[in-house]
């Protein structure tokens, strides 16, 4: 009840700076997402969980919100800053491991611009993560659930970015000190710090190139274990109704301490969308993820985590800011790691529906 006052109060304080300021014409701005959605898991969990390794539209059988937001953004001349609070499913699945009321931050913090005649700036504070092309605000992604991938590798990010875009909008570069892997607080006992870079490429409205990389340990220090991360998508649009992303995540993290043996993951994924009309569109995705150490994914079984995705959506536009779209979506795995009817099974079959608002 406690953390339910406070995060109240912040949203009443955020819709107060908001009416004082309209007066002055401050640039402000204001904006919310909500994106309630149902999930039927024909695994028919008991306690209403999905698997483990999902954090978005995770919960069986029951209506919910899987994220609801209001943001606050500030810009004017060299100072930029942003304050999201969230709530929803998503939150609580991604950010458990967080204290207090830092579950409920979407993103907070502040920047400076440093050059007069350059796009160059220094930001400080939590922002969503500069790896891939998926984020937790689903009205932006081409299929109603999250790829595996994105589901298992960093949604948010706390540390310093230093970032500079070129003046005709094609070159982006950014590098970070990061608190450690998806961390607002660090790990206890862990003082290594930890980085990431972005590099994106747009020749043109068509195509866009992004390389993005982690490089940390996010454990303690007396075990410390050296991750090495690269993702790398490219997204292009082919035809004027048709697009393609196509995306590789792999990642290596020593043994042991100060030793030279690694675990390895990968996953591919590709995900082509059609627009049958200015409303309606339709997207599949096929993905396979290989996690056979266990590092990211534990199954506690002989091969890990391996398996294969693959979805269909179709989404439709009720308005300019509203969305409702349907998924079914299945996967395959290498080990039986699903439960079905008190049995385990290789296999897992779900539907999805969302509706979501922007405004």
């Amino acid at each position: 009840m406690k953390n339910f006052l406070i995060f109240f109060t912040l949203f009443a304080s955020i819709f107060y700076v908001k009416a004082q300021t309209d007066s002055t014409q401050l640039p402000l701005k204001i904006k919310g997402y909500l994106e309630s959605y149902y999930c039927y898991d024909f695994g028919k969990p008991p306690n209403h969980n999905r698997p483990a390794f999902l954090y978005s539209f995770n919960r069986h059988n029951e209506v919910n919100i899987n994220l609801g937001f209001i943001k606050a953004s500030y810009e004017k001349n060299n100072i930029r800053a942003n304050l999201g609070l969230m709530t929803g499913t998503y939150p609580n699945a991604n950010l458990s491991s967080e204290p207090g009321v830092l579950k409920n931050t979407y993103e907070g913090n502040v920047g400076v611009k440093l050059s007069k005649n350059k796009n160059i700036w220094v930001d400080v504070g939590l922002f969503p993560s500069h790896i891939g092309f998926e984020s937790a605000i689903g009205k932006d992604c081409w299929n109603l659930t999250r790829s595996i991938l994105a589901e298992n590798s960093p949604y948010y990010e706390s540390g310093v970015k230093l970032s500079s875009a070129s003046n005709n909008g094609k070159w982006f570069i950014s590098g970070l000190l990061l608190n450690g892997w998806q961390r607002i607080q660090r790990v206890n006992a862990n003082n290594t710090p930890a980085f990431g870079h972005q590099l994106t490429f747009k020749p043109n409205a068509k195509v866009t190139l992004n390389s993005s990389s982690f490089v940390g340990n996010d454990k303690p220090d007396s075990v410390m274990q050296m991750r090495y991360f690269h993702n790398f998508y490219g997204q292009f649009q082919i035809q004027k109704k048709l697009g393609v992303i196509i995306g590789f995540d792999i990642g290596r993290e020593q043994k042991t301490k100060n030793k030279s043996e690694y675990n390895s993951w990968y996953s591919p994924v590709f995900i082509v969308k059609y627009s049958l009309t200015m409303k309606l569109r339709i997207a599949m995705r096929g993905e396979y993820y290989s996690d056979e150490n266990q590092v990211i994914i534990a199954t506690g079984t002989h091969n890990g985590f391996q398996t294969y995705g693959y979805s269909v959506n179709i989404d439709y536009s009720i308005a300019e800011n509203i969305m409702w779209r349907v998924e079914g979506r299945g996967f395959t795995s290498k080990d039986p790691i699903f439960n079905e009817n008190n049995s385990v099974t290789r296999q897992n079959n779900f539907v999805t529906t969302s509706l979501a608002i922007l405004f």
